[in-house]
């Protein structure tokens, strides 16, 4: 029986992979992607292996005599019980065919390790009796999470990594001739002027109450899953789930909001509403409409929302009904905190995080119309933390018929590696829908309901 005071760890495999690499340098091939010296239990074991990554990057052969010399190179051969030690690991495997599957148990070793470790940092946490226990289960959240991405992460990577990287990127844009870097909107306009809303993103949809930031988050997140199938996850702290299907169903269906909601519906209606609710339902969006939502609940819903479905995009409407989860005197802090948890959120998953937010009254008592980075209402550190800052807004805000047309701006006011600028939109209030100025030229846009 194993001692359960020793970490776990295999000797005899490590010994394996290191002698599978000896007999045949192809074998890096297939462990070179994802293990790393410091997987190894054993320190010699680490040694060799760093000396034979670093061949192996050179393009050099892999073979005791080099591996030898390379140990001597990087002041390791005694680490690495000299050069006896590794002679004999060619006897310890017959064969280098298994050598992706000794990674992986090395691997899964290692990974085990670092469970252990970070069951006792959560457990000293918890003894210390410092901070509540939302804080500490976030604490382990990111412990568990890190652990998690460990296989995919590296704390540093040499700039021609991420030059090769780069290029492989725009290489593929380039034949997709006009592509987009991020994730697309479905308003080619603004795409066009953000390239996509972009990884590790924080961007910000101010407008004021009825102006229609919900509708076009909405629009965004149908466009995203309907028809391009990607996975969005989206926090509803204001309206039901159930207000939000409804408005996707009139949205997809392109009928009357009215309608719906007062049950008289025509057969096209319903003809309408079913192929909508078919295309919805196979639509990867997933709604949390937990009222008063924790930040630090919100993190864990969201790692694990991609762990489990792998979201490109995260929606929360809107960020003054976050709670921070702190008690501040200071309205101002604690949406400063909420900003930038949700910067730290973006950046962590590597996805955008779209947040909408409230605009202050001060932009009504205005001569113009055209809101401010200023009007962003307890805006502490919202427009520091924030890569895009957009505004929705209307130059006129008098009663409006139902179903008519309402010419709507949307202003770029803050754009961290791009430009600014205005996007002008229709909004239809009786399909709950916004639409571009460019694809209205070339579509007909539904008849006005009077």
């Amino acid at each position: 029986m194993a001692d359960p005071k020793v970490p776990p760890h295999d000797g005899a495999v490590e010994q394996s992979l290191l002698g599978a690499v000896l007999i045949n340098k192809d074998a890096m091939i297939d462990v070179a992607e994802f293990l790393r010296p410091h997987h190894f239990y054993e320190e010699c074991n680490s040694a060799i292996f760093e000396a034979m990554l670093g061949l192996y990057e050179s393009h050099e052969p892999i073979d005791i005599v080099t591996v030898t010399a390379a140990l001597k190179k990087n002041g390791t051969l005694k680490l690495a019980q000299g050069a006896s030690y590794v002679g004999n690991l060619l006897n310890a495997v017959p064969t280098s065919a298994h050598a992706e599957q000794y990674g992986r148990i090395i691997q899964e070793h290692y990974t085990k390790r670092k469970l252990i470790e970070a069951a006792a940092k959560i457990t000293e946490f918890a003894f210390r009796q410092e901070g509540g226990a939302r804080q500490i289960v976030d604490q382990a959240e990111q412990e568990i999470f890190a652990i998690a991405q460990s296989a995919t992460r590296r704390d540093f990577i040499p700039i021609k990594d991420a030059l090769a990287a780069s290029f492989d990127r725009l290489d593929e844009l380039h034949k997709r001739a006009g592509g987009l870097r991020g994730v697309g909107t479905g308003f080619v306009d603004l795409d066009n002027k953000l390239a996509g809303m972009q990884e590790s993103n924080l961007l910000i949809l101010a407008a004021r109450p009825g102006t229609g930031k919900t509708a076009m988050v909405l629009n965004i997140a149908q466009h995203i899953t309907v028809r391009e199938k990607t996975p969005v996850g989206f926090f509803s702290l204001e309206m039901s789930k159930e207000e939000l299907v409804d408005r996707l169903l009139v949205s997809q269906a392109d009928i009357d909001a009215w309608r719906l909601k007062t049950g008289k519906l025509s057969d096209d209606d319903f003809t309408r509403l079913s192929e909508a609710m078919g295309e919805l339902a196979e639509a990867p969006l997933y709604i949390d409409d937990t009222p008063g939502l924790n930040i630090l609940e919100m993190r864990t819903k969201a790692r694990r929302l991609q762990i489990e479905h792998g979201v490109k995009l995260l929606i929360v409407d809107y960020l003054q009904l976050a709670d921070s989860g702190r008690r501040f005197d200071n309205r101002v802090q604690e949406v400063s905190i909420i900003s930038q948890s949700l910067k730290n959120l973006a950046r962590e998953l590597t996805i955008p995080v779209l947040a909408c937010s409230q605009l202050s009254r001060a932009v009504e008592a205005r001569g113009s119309k055209i809101p401010e980075l200023s009007d962003l209402r307890e805006s502490g550190s919202i427009e520091q933390d924030a890569d895009v800052v957009m505004f929705l807004y209307r130059e006129e805000q008098d009663q409006l018929a139902w179903g008519e047309q309402i010419p709507t701006k949307l202003r770029i006011a803050k754009h961290r590696n791009g430009p600014l600028g205005e996007i002008d939109l229709i909004f239809r209030g009786d399909r709950i829908r916004f639409y571009s100025i460019e694809k209205k030229r070339t579509e007909t846009a539904p008849p006005a309901v009077h």
